[in-house]
């Protein structure tokens, strides 16, 4: 052990893997190190503690998601502008075991993000936005979607993975109020559909607060 040659990029898509293994709780350096048949000291030459480790992970899964999940050309219109990143956000997230908690608070560790960011804030203001209404109208879209995916994930930590919750026990003990436990078969399915329904909402929020259509 510890003649392997190792770099940022190959720390980071080995951490990632052994994500969907272990979870946020065990992705220890040490196992990352394990896992790179290295001993754990040199992943300091590349990052200098986890949170370090943590950003360029989000930044390699927002590098897949621009590779992978938003083809071609970005729609014109700032409402599906908005409705189609946070749609792929949401869809590389629930790639990855606590993907929502991973990228959740990250810093990115490179430009990636600027190209795209700054032409949908020029959409924004070319339809009418002033730039503090876009970029307000942004984070509260992106706060909903790593909330949503947060949930989501506590249900299904994987996509072909779901806890034990049985919500007929749930309808059950709460008999007595006939709404809230009717609730329960929409609250813990139909995720997709919620999830683009919940999107419209912000959009037509944000077009009645803002007077911007």
């Amino acid at each position: 052990m510890g003649t392997t040659k190792i770099d940022r990029a190959r720390v980071a898509d080995t951490a990632l893997r052994l994500l969907n293994e272990v979870g946020l709780d065990g992705l220890t350096l040490r196992a990352i190190a394990k896992e790179l048949d290295v001993k754990a000291p040199a992943l300091y030459w590349h990052f200098k503690d986890k949170q370090a480790l943590l950003d360029e992970m989000a930044t390699v899964m927002y590098r897949r998601m621009l590779d992978e999940d938003l083809p071609g050309p970005a729609p014109d219109r700032w409402q599906d502008q908005l409705v189609a990143y946070h749609s792929a956000l949401r869809a590389v997230l629930l790639r990855y075991r606590d993907g929502a908690k991973v990228y959740g608070g990250a810093r990115f560790t490179g430009t990636d993000h600027a190209d795209g960011l700054e032409a949908h804030l020029r959409t924004m203001v070319d339809a009418g936005f002033e730039l503090w209404q876009a970029v307000r109208a942004g984070t509260t879209a992106y706060a909903y979607t790593m909330g949503f995916v947060s949930e989501e994930q506590g249900v299904q930590p994987m996509p072909d993975e779901r806890r034990d919750y049985d919500i007929g026990e749930r309808a059950e003990r709460m008999a007595q109020y006939p709404l809230a436990a009717a609730a329960g078969a929409e609250i813990f399915a139909h995720y997709e559909e919620r999830f683009e329904d919940g999107l419209r909402l912000i959009v037509a929020g944000i077009e009645a607060r803002y007077g911007v259509r």
